[in-house]
């Protein structure tokens, strides 16, 4: 047991590394580039990610070692998830680097661990299928009576600011339907053939992300009117399938324009991550040296 939640959680630790070493992403945070962020650069995200990783271990046991309904494994992972986020949050000196992105961590690698207590790697793409539904038992009921318990409470995240104002779900929608994202765009986009290195194919799978997904992230910076603006022109962008060279470079000048605005799609970036670990589990990609 030990052995597979070591390696679910070095999968884990290592999407998240894999996700912020990728350059250039618009408006993101990378080894080059803070992008849009002034209170973080590469380093506080090392330091976020080296803090998570021994709590994707115990998302991984929490899952192996389930006997009880999907509900009851995720409050038992919230509530480590909570202990994770306040040692994220001690290591950043109080900077929100993964709060989105631990959430969903615990969800799918405890998700992953409970599967493979009778399944095993590597996953072929109807195991991430049923890991991503079993994610959404685990999260729907509970997270659906935190999004009726948001429009009374006194302080809220930016998160629930916007599903109170303008009904945007944010990840808690992502959740409560098993990763849309991930199952119909993400990973079917990963698994074609592909000429592209890695490290373009997930630069393509990024702006794909940006291109369709309800970033909270991007409309908490920018409004409904960038995040619109940003998402067409992901969508074109996507569409061309332009050559490496024109892409990167157009990548670039995004990247400036969108520092310029103040815009970071820090949602895409988390799903990416996300998306990074089940290509791991799905041998799509080779783990990275460090």
């Amino acid at each position: 047991m030990s052995d597979t939640s070591q390696m679910l959680a070095l999968y884990g630790e290592k999407a998240l590394f894999y996700e912020v070493s990728l350059a250039p992403k618009p408006g993101l945070v990378d080894p080059f580039s803070n992008g849009a962020h002034s209170d973080m650069d590469f380093r506080t995200f090392r330091r976020s990610i080296e803090s998570l990783a021994p709590f994707f271990k115990r998302y991984a046991e929490a899952g192996r070692q389930h006997t009880g309904s999907p509900e009851t494994l995720f409050h038992k992972v919230r509530e480590i998830g909570k202990q994770a986020e306040a040692d994220m949050l001690a290591a950043t000196q109080n900077i929100n680097t993964h709060k989105g992105a631990n959430f969903s961590f615990a969800l799918l690698i405890s998700s992953t661990g409970y599967y493979l207590q009778s399944h095993t790697l590597p996953l072929q793409a109807q195991d991430s299928a049923r890991i991503l539904r079993f994610a959404s038992e685990m999260a729907a009921q509970a997270l659906a009576k935190d999004l009726q318990l948001i429009k009374k409470k006194q302080t809220l995240t930016h998160g629930e600011k916007l599903y109170a104002e303008k009904g945007i779900n944010g990840i808690r929608g992502e959740a409560i339907n098993g990763y849309p994202a991930l199952s119909q765009l993400l990973l079917p986009f990963l698994r074609r053939p592909s000429s592209d290195s890695a490290e373009i194919r997930l630069l393509r799978g990024l702006i794909l992300l940006m291109g369709h997904i309800e970033d909270s992230n991007l409309i908490h910076r920018g409004g409904i009117a960038a995040w619109k603006h940003i998402k067409k022109e992901s969508q074109l962008l996507h569409a061309e399938s332009l050559p490496k060279n024109q892409f990167v470079t157009y990548l670039n000048q995004l990247d400036q324009k969108m520092i310029r605005l103040n815009l970071s799609p820090g949602g895409a970036a988390d799903l990416l991550s996300l998306g990074i670990y089940f290509a791991f589990l799905e041998e799509l990609l080779s783990l990275p040296s460090e």
